[in-house]
């Protein structure tokens, strides 16, 4: 069976994808790195740190994007033991978590701005890259959504076993980067809160 499938990978010569996969999350890593970095010496030049406290959604959304890697992990798992049923209902949980990570996010901004008074343009701009490292990286979990939604909808059309766990193993890169960087940005803003 594995000779099978990895034939057929062969055959269907699947690794330009995946280098063009790493590539994007290598470009994305550095968007980051510079975004970061572009904090950095805005505050530490100036002296202007975030001086405000984050709002618990970014903690409840930290939660949220945790538990869907797991979910995402149980899928692949699910898909290598040909278990489609249960592979479908994780992709769909992590789907579902995805869609309450981004909607805890807005509310995390809607605090910002409507209960602290703390808006994307402020005389204090090391504030607006709250808004910069979480507007950015919800733009990624987007894609990440569409990625799954792709690999959902393959499941439901009988793809061949050697595309399915492609597409698994090409979602799980990209989902799983998303919660490490997302976890970094997390980590990042609460040591520069004050």
């Amino acid at each position: 069976m594995m000779a099978q499938i990895q034939k057929e990978k062969d055959r269907l010569d699947l690794a330009p994808k995946k280098f063009n996969m790493w590539l994007f999350i290598f470009t994305s890593f550095m968007l980051f790195a510079a975004f970061t970095s572009g904090f950095i010496v805005y505050s530490g030049g100036r002296g202007h740190g975030l001086n405000v406290k984050l709002p618990n959604a970014f903690l409840y959304s930290t939660s949220v994007i945790i538990i869907s890697s797991v979910t995402l992990f149980l899928a692949s798992r699910a898909a290598k033991r040909l278990q489609f049923d249960k592979q479908r209902l994780y992709l769909w949980l992590t789907f579902a978590l995805g869609i309450a990570f981004f909607i805890i996010q807005i509310y995390g901004w809607y605090i910002l701005a409507y209960k602290m008074n703390i808006y994307f343009i402020n005389p204090n701009a090391s504030q607006s890259f709250i808004y910069v490292f979480t507007g950015i990286h919800l733009l990624h979990i987007i894609a990440g959504l569409l990625v799954l939604l792709s690999t959902i909808r393959g499941t439901y059309r009988n793809i061949p076993q050697v595309m399915n766990l492609y597409k698994m193993e090409m979602t799980s890169i990209f989902w799983h980067f998303l919660d490490i960087i997302w976890i970094y940005l997390y980590v990042f803003l609460l040591l520069n809160q004050y």
